[in-house]
């Protein structure tokens, strides 16, 4: 691995209609915690959140949540992970994540996902980090995104190519694979 200690993982705190969301997530914790790496989430014990963190602690691994206080009650703050680091706000919440992390993965989820995604290629851009992302597109979830992506750098809004920055993987597997 790249030096990969802990990986940000940004998802939705719900399930969604796909069963197959649900699963991805939780293969996907199992192989973190298989590997050694350290989970860096939400924070949530609920959706595909709550998933991700489940494998990863039902096998051994290790998990850090960050939760905003204003969202303790809605996502049903996790009290069964490793630690969980309560902030102010969803500001300090995305910046402490991103300092814990060595790269970020991106699961099926709804406007909170995209915008982390959106941050933190904002970020990388414009040099306050330089963290591969990695897009898991559970059943062709992203596609549309990923045109639209084409679609900005086509029209000439983006500074570079978007796969210079992102990965877009088809099963977790293929993303701890790209890892190496």
């Amino acid at each position: 691995m790249q030096n990969i200690k802990s990986i940000a993982v940004f998802c939705g705190s719900k399930s969604g209609k796909n069963p197959l969301f649900i699963e991805q997530a939780t293969q996907l914790g199992t192989l973190l915690a298989k590997r050694n790496i350290k989970l860096v989430y939400g924070g949530g014990s609920v959706g595909i959140m709550g998933a991700v963190a489940n494998a990863v602690m039902q096998n051994n691994g290790e998990v850090i949540g960050v939760i905003p206080q204003l969202l303790v009650e809605w996502e049903q703050q996790h009290n069964s992970i490793t630690e969980l680091i309560v902030v102010n706000d969803m500001h300090t919440r995305k910046k402490l994540i991103y300092e814990k992390s060595d790269a970020v993965i991106i699961l099926p989820g709804g406007n909170g996902t995209l915008d982390e995604l959106f941050e933190t290629i904002t970020w990388n851009t414009l040099k306050i980090h330089e963290m591969k992302v990695y897009i898991l597109n559970s059943g062709g979830f992203y596609n549309h995104l990923l045109h639209h992506l084409d679609k900005m750098l086509e029209e000439g809004f983006l500074y570079d190519d978007w796969r210079n920055k992102i990965v877009v993987c088809d099963n977790p597997e293929e993303i701890l694979y790209c890892l190496r």
